[in-house]
């Protein structure tokens, strides 16, 4: 009797992967080929896929089997969805019908999706899959060469890069080996974005809190009137955040890499942007779907997230943001499973401050009532507000500003990376040592500003000035206390002084307050 044939593949739950085993057992009766274990459509129609591989690589298919055969997929009881198991259901079918040599099993991870002419297409979540390998100590992965790249990010594995199942095969023989990809080198860098703070005439006090913002990855709400300048701005904050560190490219390469969308980059080495249209539903902003998958929140992780125009989104859209602006992730639950997907972005928002935009302008006159207004500030929670460390209005630039030039010899963005990068890397001194990775002062948790944010006497007697006379909530008050010392750091203090809290006070008082 002839052994079942196992190897291993992998599924993704969210953006992790998990191990699944796929075995394939021959027995005599009326020809059939079925896959068991909770399959759904796109796996249950690997059979057709595998046949005609097969018999287009010059092996004998299932189908002139005269047997019937089984695969299953183990855990039975957990769902397996996409094409990523063809290439390790044929390699268990000709274990199985002994048209392939034994080999040593445990020591592989196969993934890939087989077209009918047997050559191998790409699939998702590679990264995940070699993260895997690598906890289980499965030395070598098997993945289509367009793939292998990115697997390669993970330097502890062997990847081996596969363009047909025939040469699949020779390699396992041993007939002809197929050389590892080499390890991909990561060469992080920043964001393509559509404006800089050169192309920004006027608006100094703006400018200034995006340098103090992307140097702690503070959250920021902007409000002014139409045309005035909120949407470039936002569009130059992303060009001044620094490169991410090699976690950070990690983690922002596996989420892309779950959602399909790296178009086949070995690594996302910048920060993302990502602005969604106000019209987009809760499911796409949040995460989730019948397969949940991250939302763009997720792909904003370690990145940028504008919402322009913040009262036209969908209330349960805004207050969905709740629990990732507090915690840097999302839980998306559902009847049969519940999954968690990171999501550690800076939020930037725009908004008008009224309807028609001209609310309290002085060169043009609003023309919305008294009711139409407050309706318009409300559709924005005081929970949300609260969780949005600086608050700016971005008034209209005069005539005369927009038209002057100003030539240096080095670029305003370049002086602002500078000092940006220098604040970071002050940062990461600070968080050396701490029990749990933290890249920013936004990602501090109360105890540690307690622990870590030292103030002058000065601070301390003005904190207590300014708390008499100016309502603050707990997370009001400790998000303060960050953003200070994020000024600190871009001024090389090595504690927080009274200019430093009044600044983050200024950016605390609320639009429309």
């Amino acid at each position: 009797m002839r052994p079942v044939a196992q190897l291993f593949s992998a599924d993704l739950e969210g953006i992790t992967a998990h191990l699944v085993t796929v075995e394939a057992d021959l027995n005599v009766g009326l020809h059939s080929f079925t896959i068991v274990g909770l399959a759904d459509k796109a796996v249950s129609e690997a059979k057709e896929r595998v046949n005609s591989a097969l018999k287009n690589s010059g092996i004998r298919p299932p189908t002139r089997e005269n047997r019937r055969i089984t695969v299953n997929l183990a855990p039975a009881d957990v769902r397996k969805s996409g094409s990523r198991f063809d290439l390790a259901i044929a390699l268990a079918y000709l274990l199985a019908s002994e048209q392939l040599k034994p080999f040593d099993t445990a020591a592989y991870l196969f993934a890939g999706e087989l077209a009918l002419d047997g050559s191998l297409r790409p699939v998702p979540g590679v990264l995940a899959l070699a993260l895997l390998a690598e906890a289980r100590g499965i030395p070598n992965v098997v993945v289509p060469g367009d793939n292998a790249a990115e697997a390669a990010v993970v330097r502890a594995v062997r990847v081996i890069p596969v363009s047909t199942l025939e040469a699949l095969i020779r390699h396992l023989e041993g007939s002809r080996p197929i050389e590892p990809a080499p390890p991909t080198e990561v060469a992080a860098s920043f964001p393509r974005s559509c404006a800089t703070l050169d192309q920004i005439h006027g608006l100094h006090a703006a400018k200034r809190a995006l340098i103090v913002a992307a140097a702690g990855a503070h959250n920021v709400l902007l409000s002014g009137p139409p045309g005035t300048g909120k949407t470039m701005l936002a569009q130059a904050f992303a060009s001044l955040l620094p490169p991410p560190t090699l976690p950070e490219t990690l983690e922002i390469t596996q989420i892309w890499s779950a959602a399909g969308l790296t178009n086949r980059e070995p690594l996302i080495a910048a920060r993302p942007f990502r602005s969604p249209h106000h019209s987009t539903s809760s499911v796409a902003v949040l995460g989730g779907g019948t397969i949940p998958r991250p939302g763009e929140i997720s792909l904003a992780h370690r990145g940028v997230l504008f919402l322009d125009e913040l009262p036209e989104f969908h209330r349960d859209v805004l207050e969905g943001l709740r629990q990732p602006l507090e915690d840097g992730l999302i839980t998306v639950a559902r009847a049969k499973q519940s999954l968690v997907f990171p999501a550690r972005f800076t939020l930037i928002a725009a908004m008008n401050p009224c309807p028609c935009g001209y609310f309290e302008d002085p060169d043009r006159e609003c023309r919305c009532t008294a009711h139409e207004v407050l309706r318009y500030q409300r559709k924005i929670s005081g929970p949300l507000l609260d969780r949005i460390d600086m608050h700016l209005d971005v008034p209209r630039t005069p005539i005369e500003e927009l038209r002057a030039h100003e030539h240096t010899g080095s670029t305003e963005t370049d002086r602002a990376r500078a000092v940006i990068a220098t604040a970071r890397n002050r940062q990461l001194e600070r968080f050396r040592g701490l029990p749990e990775p933290v890249f920013a002062n936004s990602e501090l948790r109360s105890h540690l500003v307690d622990t870590l944010i030292e103030l002058t006497p000065a601070a301390e007697t003005l904190v207590k000035q300014t708390l008499e006379h100016a309502f603050l909530s707990p997370r009001g008050y400790y998000r303060t206390l960050k953003v200070a010392q994020t000024i600190a750091d871009l001024d090389g203090a090595p504690n927080v002084d009274a200019p430093h809290l009044a600044e983050a006070f200024q950016y605390r008082v609320r639009i429309g307050s």
